[in-house]
This record gives C-alpha cells, sequence and structure tokens, in this order.
C-alpha cells in the first residue's frame, strides 16, 4: 500500500471517530482492518494507527489550532469530512517528522478534492498554509 493509500486510510478512521463515543476506539479499529478489501501490512498498519492515535492525543491542541487558523469558522461548525482532513494535516506538519510539511499540505488538499466540497481544497490549504506559517516562524 503507498503512503497516500495508507494516508487515505488514517482520514477514513479518523472520520468513523467522530461518530462513535472514545470507548468503542478499539473496536473500531478492529472492524476497520477486518474489512479491509486490500491486504494491510503490519508497517502500513502501524503507519495508519501512528496518524490516528497522533492525532487523537493531540486533538485539544489541533483544534484549537484550526479555529484559530480559521477565522469566523468553528470546528463545531465545519463539515466532519473537512475537519477529519485538517486534523490529519495539523498532526503531520506539527508532530510528525516523517512527513514533510509540503506533503501533509499537498496530501490534504488531494483528500479535499476527492471526499469534500468543491470548495474544500482551497478552504483547507489556506488553514494549512497559515498553520504552517506559524510553525516556521
Amino acid at each position: 500500500m503507498s503512503r497516500r493509500s495508507a494516508r487515505t486510510n488514517a482520514f477514513y478512521l479518523l472520520f468513523q471517530m467522530d461518530f462513535n463515543r472514545e470507548d468503542e476506539y478499539e473496536q473500531v479499529k478492529q472492524i476497520f482492518f477486518a474489512e479491509k478489501e486490500e491486504p494491510v501490512t503490519e508497517e502500513d498498519k502501524q503507519f495508519i494507527l501512528q496518524e490516528v492515535e497522533g492525532t487523537k492525543e493531540n486533538m485539544a491542541e489541533i483544534d484549537q489550532l484550526i479555529g484559530k487558523c480559521a477565522k469566523s469558522w468553528d470546528t463545531d461548525r465545519m463539515s466532519k469530512v473537512d475537519l477529519a482532513i485538517l486534523r490529519l494535516a495539523v498532526y503531520e506538519i506539527k508532530y510528525s517528522e516523517a512527513t514533510p510539511v509540503g506533503v501533509a499540505i499537498n496530501e490534504a488538499v488531494e483528500l479535499a478534492k476527492k471526499f469534500s466540497s468543491d470548495e474544500a481544497p482551497s478552504f483547507i490549504n489556506g488553514i494549512l498554509g497559515k498553520i504552517a506559517k506559524d510553525e516556521m516562524d
């Protein structure tokens, strides 16, 4: 599985978590991997879980950053798809040393093109650009 595909799977799992209680995470995770059509190697599974669990662990700070950079947009008002994409990308920008900032932003924009509205790619690119700039300053 390519990194893009693994990242897409991390997005799927993050998105699913938004509809489940925290105490259901282990069940959601097991079902998620059991229902995969394409085989998931142990390396891919570890990457997916690192992305998802890293995002979960830092969710409060990630949501705060998103809210700060999304003027007039509270995270509660954002679509769950856009929010899952943003959370994953912010995790990669701020906490993951394995993913270059440009790659994180590009992958998020590609996910938005595939799974969200026509306006989402530019919205997501703008927010992530602000976050990345703030991280570099």
